[in-house]
């Protein structure tokens, strides 16, 4: 154990002092970078295996010449340590872990927690009230189970601003795929009842769910409620038909199927899920491997990590056995509240998903390696035609997005040697600029991009200089970014790179290559000119590797920031201005809405017509028709 005598830390001390307990230990260098984030069932014999004298992997002997102090934390549960672990990772990003990519765009199905819960899917991280079933291998996984519980439960999937709005049913309630809750052509209590079935079938509990459905249509029957009867018998009808389509050995089957492949410091885990006997696909996850060359070691860390975000099927094929098996399976099992297995000694037609699941990981690694071969080569290119020295490791690239002015949205876009960086893309909502000044905006989207990045350099180096031994001050937060890149891309002539450039210089920063990219002869692709700071111009021209890396880049962060401008103007749209007046709440609010047969009508009106309406005084009819025409709004206070 020489290399970890260099560190100074006494490893066999400190593991000899911990408890028994679970929890998860860390361990610090020198300057206080994280090196890395584990879980144990007992912390004692699990951190003292490090320093046990055992032959170790290079990677391990690395790791523990760098250890200058380690923090542990005891749960009360191995489960508590498999989540714990899994979110230190991923906001702390230590050195030597395995870890996933951010899977935030991972599909899932939502189902809304409110008086008429609504159905749809769902990306993003789990913001919204209500149960989240998921994720899915891909958007088709999704909308087939959405179409399926359309048509078998008739919930409604509109948003909200439109559900409030309503006045008579909308086409999907004339298809037979909703059930009108919106104008309550639905009792409360029968919707109630679809929804918990629905919760049932995404559950996977079809079989429940089939017998439930036996029982309530034979009440009907003795009940001599036949047209209730008739539509319970359909349902059920609908749920056998496509139990007997889809099925794994013979029977309903909920089980995900994981395989490993590894080239070099490379990997690939592919997912294939199987729900209520439904195949919903494959997946394939690159997660990084820091210097891992072990496929066990890999498909343990993808097990923790991704089950700990996702509840797990009850059954997990694996395609070989990983460390730490029985822990990982208990903690999975006490967080999801009923038995999780893994499994990798299989036969018969389970055996066969391990085997096409190892044979598409493969050719997915291979496929994703050929890509980075390629990502690289322009990389090179890029800096060969900027006369670089060293190579470009991070390019980053902004974009303006608005409709005349309106809802005007900034993107960031990052990428690195492997390709897109999107856990590390931005958006920025542009406010305090006169609309449609594009120079305006780039400069702030540029201000606040660097700033915070400036801020936490200085307040780390003052941490550094301080000598005193403590964590450092300077958390980063999930909105920051490293502090500088090699490339910095501006979409837009010298206009709008003189705006990049000034708010750099404002700023200090040095040592970051603007270029900015110009739209060609008549916007044809290909025929783009890259701007440079001294005012020169580069035509790579279209078969240019270059050009295509910078063009890659560019298109993307035009997509992200439409995208964002979108979602924002869409959102100004949808939402009623009559929700910022105080005293009008949903009830007043549909009661105009419904008066005058919507907002246009009711800016048409006037006050003494407003204040007609059942609800609406002459003081209250003032202020909705000053909200609305954009006047003085009088204080409800001093009335």
């Amino acid at each position: 154990m020489s290399d970890t005598a260099t560190s100074g830390f006494d490893g066999k001390a400190y593991a000899a002092a911990l408890s028994t307990a679970p929890g998860v230990y860390r361990m610090y260098a020198a300057d206080d970078t994280l090196l890395y984030v584990g879980k144990a069932g007992a912390l004692r014999k699990r951190v003292g295996s490090y320093f046990n004298g055992s032959p170790k992997s290079r990677r391990i002997m690395m790791m523990l010449s760098q250890v200058a102090r380690m923090d542990v934390t005891v749960t009360r549960t191995e489960a508590e340590a498999l989540l714990l672990e899994n979110q230190l990772i991923k906001s702390l990003a230590p050195r030597y872990n395995v870890s996933l990519r951010d899977d935030k765009t991972y599909p899932q199905v939502l189902l809304t927690r409110e008086q008429w819960p609504r159905i749809a899917l769902h990306r993003g991280p789990r913001s919204m009230p209500g149960r989240y079933y998921g994720p899915y291998p891909g958007v088709g996984a999704v909308r087939e189970t959405l179409n399926l519980m359309h048509k078998l439960f008739k919930l409604r999937s509109c948003e909200d601003s439109v559900f409030r709005n309503r006045s008579r049913p909308c086409l999907q309630y004339q298809i037979g795929r909703c059930s009108a809750p919106c104008v309550e052509l639905v009792a409360q209590a029968e919707y109630d009842e679809s929804v918990r079935r629905a919760a049932l079938f995404l559950e996977g509990r079809s079989d429940q769910l089939a017998d439930e459905l036996m029982q309530a249509m034979q009440q009907a029957s003795d009940a001599l409620e036949f047209e209730r009867a008739a539509r319970l018998r359909d349902l059920v009808a609908s749920l056998r038909s496509m139990q007997n389509r889809q099925y794994v050995d013979g029977r309903a089957a909920d089980l995900d199927v994981l395989a490993c492949a590894m080239q070099g410091a490379s990997a690939c885990v592919l997912l294939l899920a199987f729900r209520d006997g439904r195949n919903l696909g494959t997946r394939a996850f690159f997660p990084r491997t820091n210097g891992e060359d072990s496929a066990e070691e890999v498909l343990a860390a993808f097990v923790s990590q991704y089950y700990a975000e996702h509840a797990p099927p009850p059954e997990v094929l694996l395609d070989r056995e990983i460390p730490d098996a029985e822990m990982i399976e208990a903690a999975l099992a006490t967080a999801a509240e009923r038995k999780v297995v893994l499994k990798w000694n299989v036969r018969g037609e389970r055996a066969g998903y391990i085997e096409l699941a190892s044979r598409n990981a493969q050719i997915s690694l291979v496929s994703e390696l050929d890509s980075r071969g390629a990502q690289h080569a322009r990389s090179e290119a890029v800096r060969q035609m900027l006369g670089l020295a060293e190579p470009v490791r991070r390019v980053e690239c902004f974009d303006i997005s608005h409709t005349m002015g309106e809802a005007t949205v900034a993107s960031c876009v990052v990428f690195d040697a492997a390709g897109p960086v999107r856990a590390q893309y931005r958006r920025y909502n542009i406010s305090g600029i006169e609309p449609g000044d594009d120079y305006a905006a780039m400069r702030q989207a540029i201000d606040r991009r660097f700033r915070r990045a400036l801020e936490m350099e200085q307040m780390q180096a003052a941490d550094a200089d301080s000598g005193d031994g403590r964590r450092p001050r300077a958390t980063p937060r999930s909105g920051d970014l490293p502090a500088l890149p090699d490339v910095l891309l501006i979409d837009g002539g010298a206009g709008q790179l003189a705006q990049a450039q000034a708010a750099l210089a404002d700023l200090g920063v040095e040592g970051v290559l603007l270029v900015g990219v110009a739209k060609g002869v008549e916007r044809r692709a290909g025929h783009e000119a890259l701007v440079l700071p001294d005012g020169r111009e580069i035509r790579p021209g279209a078969a240019s590797p270059a050009l295509q890396f910078i063009q890659q880049v560019r298109d993307e962060a035009h997509r992200f920031a439409i995208t964002g401008h979108r979602g924002r103007r869409q959102k100004t749209r949808m939402t009623s201005r009559l929700e910022d007046i105080p005293g009008i709440g949903p009830r007043r609010r549909a009661s105009l809405l419904k008066h005058f047969g919507g907002l246009a009508g009711l800016k048409a009106a006037g006050e003494a017509e407003i204040a007609r309406v059942e609800g609406i005084n002459a003081a209250l009819a003032t202020r909705i028709y000053a909200n609305l025409h954009g006047l003085s709004i009088p204080d409800p206070a001093a009335e």
